[in-house]
């Protein structure tokens, strides 16, 4: 008979006193033994049900403007109103947008550019001017959250503009405090990956120690104001730098063997939850753990050019989806458990005149004309919640949401195993094939991995692309539940 460790008979017997409450576990098994390996938080059962219906306050959106066919802002604000994204994020101060978003009780950063910095750093009336003219003249009827000051300046090459930023921030921040907005409205800057020198395995993550001394002041400010460390993590990127299927799977949230950290031996099941992890060890190891993060972009393009790797329509509706519907599951991070860090999906539209790669022109969710290129479930007239969708090439199930998931005949324990994983650190509970449950026995992989995908199937969309696991499931009429288990299902 399989053997429990003490923390896992812990939280056994906590989930079984408190009913309410869901744990989203992850297990590893081994041939057939389960080994309890992570707890990634508590979920109250009433907020994990209306998850896809709702509006979330971590799900924002980046709005860039370096195109020339973009709907009025009126009309982006009326579109944004009909989903669940509760904040925007902005490269700079539009008014006409800023104005279109008043009365809407959307978030709105704002940003001032790297050309600024040099100007808001030497000279606190312009820093003045500069909130009196972008956020006073629309606050509070404009619902400003946050400034961010520059943009990547600490992955650049410039060292003035570098010495330049935190004093720029400073005196944004007293313009603000003048205001008496000081509490309401923080002040960031926004990094990409690159100001990390390590970030492999996760809890190894660190900062660049050629610009430490710039970093630890730009921290300090940031502890002292309470305001969030804003990061760009993108695994289109981690995966064009190793175009291996395995990596795809492990980028878009897919089924498979995980990554585990040598440094704490925590696996990691997603490429996202191991880049911000990379980032909170950062910052622990420079000591500041009060800090929080936001993740300012992250994205990936469903169109490129012949010679770029990864952008599809299929890679990025399964990306953004599958993103969405982890930020809902409320799951965390393994080093952030049980809350889901505030993500800005890049991007709102596509933009047509930026500059580079064709996939730089192809992020966008929605298109000029107001219509979806392809759906993520954000609209709050979805009658589906955002789920995990799998694989890149769906089978050719059928699409009724009928039936019962199970997986197809000859799949390896090997690739079982990976479902299973994938499948029970989803939110799912899987509490009914732990020792005890009424479908624990049969104690085998197979047994469990039904289970637990069929569950998962059920409580996602129930379309053809939930219930595949990279071409290991099918759909069946018959309802595989036995004895006392029960399989949920028509």
């Amino acid at each position: 008979m399989p053997t429990l460790s003490h923390a896992s008979i812990v939280f056994f017997f906590f989930s079984l006193l408190f009913p309410s409450l869901r744990f989203a576990i992850g297990f590893q098994w081994s041939g057939g033994t389960r080994v309890h390996e992570w707890v990634f938080g508590y979920i109250m059962g009433e907020k994990l049900e209306q998850r896809g219906q709702d509006s979330q306050s971590f799900i924002g959106i980046n709005y860039g403007q370096v195109a020339n066919n973009l709907p009025p802002p009126e009309a982006t604000a009326k579109l944004l109103k009909s989903t669940s994204i509760e904040k925007v994020r902005l490269y700079g101060a539009d008014p006409g947008i800023i104005k279109a978003l008043a009365n809407t009780g959307i978030g709105i950063v704002i940003g001032a550019a790297n050309g600024d910095i040099p100007a808001l750093a030497s000279d606190p009336n312009f820093a003045a001017q500069w909130v009196n003219s972008n956020v006073i003249a629309y606050y509070p009827a404009s619902k400003i959250i946050l400034i961010t000051v520059g943009n990547e300046v600490m992955s650049s090459t410039d060292q003035n503009l570098m010495s330049q930023l935190l004093p720029a921030m400073q005196n944004v921040q007293n313009a603000l405090n003048a205001a008496s907005l000081g509490g309401k409205i923080k002040v960031s800057t926004v990094h990409s990956m690159a100001v990390l020198t390590q970030s492999d395995p996760p809890s190894s993550g660190a900062f660049n120690p050629a610009t430490s001394d710039t970093m630890r002041g730009l921290l300090e400010f940031q502890r002292n104001t309470g305001s969030p460390f804003a990061i760009n993590p993108y695994p289109f990127f981690a995966y064009q730098s190793d175009p291996r299927p395995e990596t795809l799977a492990f980028c878009l949230f897919q089924p498979n063997s995980g990554r585990v950290d040598s440094g704490n031996n925590i696996k990691y099941t997603n490429m996202f939850d191991a880049q911000v992890d990379s980032v909170r060890s950062a910052l622990n190891a420079m000591g500041f753990k009060e800090v929080e993060i936001v993740v300012a972009e992250t994205g990936w393009p469903y169109s490129g050019d012949a010679n770029e790797v990864g952008p599809s329509i299929e890679n990025a509706k399964a990306y953004n989806g599958n993103l969405i519907a982890h930020l809902r599951s409320m799951a965390g991070t393994p080093l952030m458990p049980g809350k889901s860090v505030d993500t800005y999906i890049f991007a709102l539209y596509d933009e047509n005149l930026k500059p580079g790669p064709g996939s730089e022109r192809a992020f966008g969710l929605f298109k000029p004309d107001l219509s979806m290129t392809y759906d993520v479930s954000l609209s709050k007239s979805s009658q589906t919640p955002s789920t995990p969708e799998t694989p890149v090439n769906p089978s050719p199930n059928p699409t009724a949401s009928s039936g019962w998931c199970v997986p197809k005949t000859g799949v390896s324990d090997a690739q079982l195993q990976a479902n299973l994983d994938y499948a029970c650190s989803q939110g799912i509970d899987c509490t009914p094939i732990q020792p005890g449950g009424a479908c624990f026995e049969p104690n085998t992989v197979a047994s469990h991995a039904a289970y637990a995908m069929n569950l998962l199937y059920q409580s996602s969309g129930k379309n053809s692309w939930n219930c595949d696991f990279t071409q290991t499931a099918t759909l069946t009429s018959s309802n595989p539940s036995y004895n006392a288990c029960t399989f949920p299902g028509s």
